[in-house]
């Protein structure tokens, strides 16, 4: 729709596993004097020469592959966010753009800035020590089903699964569902919680991953077939930089106490965070996503990378601070509150603050804790220039397995590029 609004920018191909939908967005494009060609297949329009530039609104599984695969047919490249369902695949998008030249970038359209010089201290209040940041999403149920589900009449199933196990359908719901399922999704902390956290890690100057990253939460007051947390901690401390407490809640956010901005301490008090700087904002009076899109057509134009504003290396290096905290909670393992308190005691008072919040919101939102545990991922550390998790293999091995990603042929990212 967005495109459509652009100068000099013609939309001319539509693709989507359902025939359903597909059928839908040709008939709109119809009804306002577009001729596009309908795609079920992305292997069928990507052998179209004529076409320039695609831009990828699919389920998490899909985005890295179909990155890939668009740069080395010679297409330029928008993709939602997170970039990526792994951090394997993630850094083989970053390395397909930069192999191919294509201009690549990832759509955290309201956060679209490049990083910045380092931001680690401030005049007359010293280092940062500790960072803040939140969100609040109201999330219901998806309900249970008490069998497989058939696909949606006029559904490719295979292809819509891809990468993904080609599994029976556990939930009411296929399309939007798909977020809470670890095979397809990447739960809230991916969905949502990337904006915060890409906006933290701009406003900190981190071209790098974490250290090291853990995890604590639950899929707390909902029996259904969501596997993801509704209601997550995660930690990430830097080196050099500070301690990042990232909170994520999907219950009601009026009851108990409330989350405050993204702010940091620092070794002599207590203060915002600067914005990114970046290239040029929005133009015109245009949307935050319309303008992201205008950057990217720029850009395609230009020929010059330089020219995005969210190139997608940037989309990596947020991505993943989602996949460390997942990864984490994935290897975790329930333990009553206190424990789970005790695990991060000794990261400091403001941790420990956070936590409090986190079970007070939890408890006045009906949660009960004498019946109810916490789930507690271990510490994971991460060398940044292989990528992998290192340390204790019976963790190690299990954490990058995750890191890596298993795929189902012919859907495969591959090792080369």
């Amino acid at each position: 729709r967005l495109l459509r609004e652009l100068p000099g920018v013609r939309v001319v191909a539509l693709c989507d596993a359902d025939r359903g939908v597909l059928d839908r967005g040709v008939k709109e494009a119809e009804r306002l004097g577009e001729k596009v060609a309908g795609y079920v297949d992305l292997r069928k329009l990507l052998e179209d020469a004529s076409i320039d530039a695609v831009t990828s609104a699919t389920p998490d599984h899909w985005h890295a592959l179909v990155t890939i695969w668009a740069c080395q047919a010679g297409k330029d490249v928008y993709v939602e966010k997170p970039l990526s369902h792994n951090i394997f695949e993630g850094r083989k998008a970053v390395e397909a753009a930069e192999k191919y030249g294509r201009i690549v970038q990832w759509g955290n359209a309201s956060h679209g800035h490049r990083t910045g010089a380092p931001h680690l201290e401030k005049e007359g209040l010293g280092r940062i020590r500790v960072v803040w940041s939140s969100l609040n999403r109201m999330r219901q149920s998806i309900g249970k089903v008490d069998g497989p589900q058939q696909p949606p009449e006029g559904l490719d199933y295979d292809l819509w699964c891809g990468p993904a196990p080609l599994e029976p359908i556990m939930r009411r719901n296929l399309h939007y569902d798909w977020h809470w399922v670890w095979s397809t999704g990447t739960g809230e902390l991916g969905n949502n919680g990337i904006y915060p956290l890409d906006d933290m890690r701009l406003r900190l100057g981190q071209t790098a991953p974490p250290k090291r990253a853990m995890s604590l939460g639950g899929r707390f007051l909902f029996d259904d077939d969501g596997q993801t947390p509704n209601t997550q901690l995660a930690l990430f401390q830097y080196d050099p930089g500070p301690l990042v407490l990232f909170e994520l809640r999907n219950l009601p956010s009026e009851k108990g106490p409330k989350t405050k901005p993204t702010r940091a301490k620092y070794d002599g008090g207590e203060s915002g965070l600067p914005s990114p700087q970046g290239p040029e904002g929005d133009r015109g009076g245009f949307s935050a996503h319309k303008g992201h899109l205008f950057n990217f057509i720029a850009a395609v134009r230009s020929r010059k990378a330089s020219d995005l504003r969210a190139p997608v290396v940037e989309g990596h290096w947020s991505t993943v601070l989602v996949h460390m905290a997942n990864i984490s909670y994935r290897l975790g393992t329930p333990r009553r509150v206190e424990a789970a308190r005790e695990a991060i005691q000794d990261q400091g008072a403001e941790a420990l603050e956070v936590f409090d919040g986190f079970r007070e919101h939890l408890e006045v939102n009906g949660v009960d804790f004498s019946k109810t545990e916490v789930v507690v991922g271990p510490w994971l550390e991460l060398d940044p220039k292989t990528e992998r998790f290192v340390g204790a293999p019976d963790v190690v091995d299990r954490a990058n397995e995750l890191a890596r990603g298993r795929y189902r042929a012919p859907f495969v990212v591959p090792e080369q590029v």
